[in-house]
């Protein structure tokens, strides 16, 4: 049972290294605060908790061994934590109001034998669903779906390529064919291999852990730009690269921009191609968040990319998992929630988790992996290829939750509420709380604010 997030903070590090190494308890993070902050049947508090612990702990290393001193001492809040797993709600914009998050069509709707979730935040996937279920609005689609199967539904939103999820029991997901590929997968696939040149930054004395480090964004909603919004708050260089005309969910740029400049290339364009092999060459990391055979389909897979480049870490992340039938799928947090059985825990109707747990844990964990990656770059010459998912999320927070065990998520409600009354009061005083740890002596913070996507030529980037 775990009463002080030392437990979880453990696993989560194990996790976060493919398992390769065990967490010093001499210096593991100190995570204080309630232990739950938001309700919920899983420990998403400790996930919450123990995975910005994980990730400012790597950097904190990271940053010692950059320093040649000792690491400094990280703290994490619980509450803070909380926050930083639920970013777009404590924003204040000035000058402008935030757009819905969702779109009209997302959602769930009952089907004759169960429910199905519906994503439509991208024109693409709505469409998809338009054209599959003849619908335009949400009286249509719930009278389309009303008589069909849910798996039925699903398979034809799939099909014409938009992206849902039929609900289904835990039990029944890890009897099916996705299910059984994916449950004994590791977390972190992390394939390791020697560096050709030693860290060309080995000798720099930095201020921040990511200093001088080049990032290659290219990620989508939400996971990954947590990921890439950590090492920019800390020092990374960030570039984001989108295709030309893109639209990314207007509600979340504030989040999925921050710290970070933005551009478009076209991938299939002979000159775009050659910016963007330009761009690998002088990167440190790059960071994927599209499905597996995305850029594979463009020529530019892991393969191609380390002949480009073969010290490069390259930190992919999907919906489903690299391997089994599903590792192709269109997928997004609410979707997984609903195909693994998190959304049918206990009740008829789905229940979502409190904030979107899947993405924001994989989106620090893989920051950790990384920073983990960059350590022995800098200490062992050793670079790597990391994998992640966030039904390997999904199947961590199974995990945690047990650990936890059934004291920790039975807290009476006030102790449970307690958090969320902090987090406003601070959001009321402080503004945005982010990252949600600290290091001692060491500030973060973007350099950058949240804004549009712009068409800046990456070729002025470069240099």
């Amino acid at each position: 049972m775990d009463n002080d997030f030392s437990l979880v903070t453990a696993h989560l590090w194990r996790a976060a290294s493919g398992h390769h190494e065990a967490m010093d308890p001499s210096s593991a993070p100190m995570v204080t605060g309630p232990r739950v902050v938001l309700p919920s049947a899983f420990d998403v508090t400790g996930l919450a908790s123990a995975a910005v612990a994980v990730a400012t702990q790597a950097a904190a290393d990271l940053l010692a061994d950059r320093q040649a001193t000792s690491t400094r001492a990280v703290s994490v809040d619980s509450r803070h934590a909380c926050a930083a797993f639920q970013p777009e709600a404590w924003f204040t914009p000035q000058g402008w109001t935030v757009p819905p998050i969702w779109d009209p069509l997302s959602g769930n709707y009952r089907t004759v034998d169960g429910w199905i979730r519906l994503h439509t935040n991208y024109a693409a996937h709505r469409t998809a669903v338009e054209r599959t279920l003849d619908a335009r609005d949400r009286d249509g689609v719930a009278a389309a779906v009303a008589n069909q199967r849910s798996i039925d539904a699903e398979s034809a939103v799939i099909e014409a390529g938009g992206a849902a999820a039929a609900m289904a029991t835990r039990s029944a997901w890890l009897v099916s064919h996705a299910g059984i590929a994916t449950a004994t997968a590791p977390a972190f696939d992390i394939t390791e291999r020697p560096m050709i040149t030693p860290a060309r930054w080995a000798t720099a004395r930095p201020e921040a852990p990511f200093s001088g480090r080049r990032v290659l964004d290219l990620t989508r909603v939400l996971a990954g730009p947590t990921c890439t919004k950590f090492l920019a708050a800390y020092g990374a260089d960030v570039l984001r690269i989108d295709p030309p005309g893109f639209e990314e969910v207007a509600a979340l740029l504030p989040e999925t921009t921050q710290g970070k400049r933005t551009a478009a290339l076209d991938l299939t364009a002979t000159s775009d191609r050659g910016v963007f092999e330009e761009l690998v060459v002088q990167a440190d990391v790059i960071v994927i968040g599209l499905r597996a055979d995305a850029l594979a389909r463009l020529g530019y897979g892991a393969t191609e990319l380390k002949a480009v480049n073969p010290d490069l870490i390259i930190a992919s992340l999907d919906a489903y998992g690299r391997v089994g039938p599903w590792r192709h799928r269109r997928g997004f947090d609410s979707l997984v929630q609903m195909s693994c059985g998190i959304a049918a825990s206990g009740t008829a109707a789905p229940i979502p988790l409190p904030v979107q747990t899947l993405d924001d844990g994989t989106g620090w964990l893989l920051a950790a992996a990384i920073t983990r990656i960059l350590t022995r770059q800098l200490t062992e010459s050793i670079t790597a290829t990391i994998t992640t998912s966030l039904i390997a999320t999904a199947n961590l927070l199974y995990e945690v939750t047990e650990l936890a065990g059934e004291r920790v998520l039975a807290l009476p409600r006030g102790r449970r509420h307690r958090g969320r009354r902090y987090i406003r009061r601070k959001r009321r005083c402080c503004g945005t709380i982010w990252p949600g740890q600290s290091q001692s002596r060491t500030p973060s913070g973007a350099t950058r604010p949240g804004h549009p996507i712009t068409r800046i030529r990456p070729r002025n980037l470069a240099a």
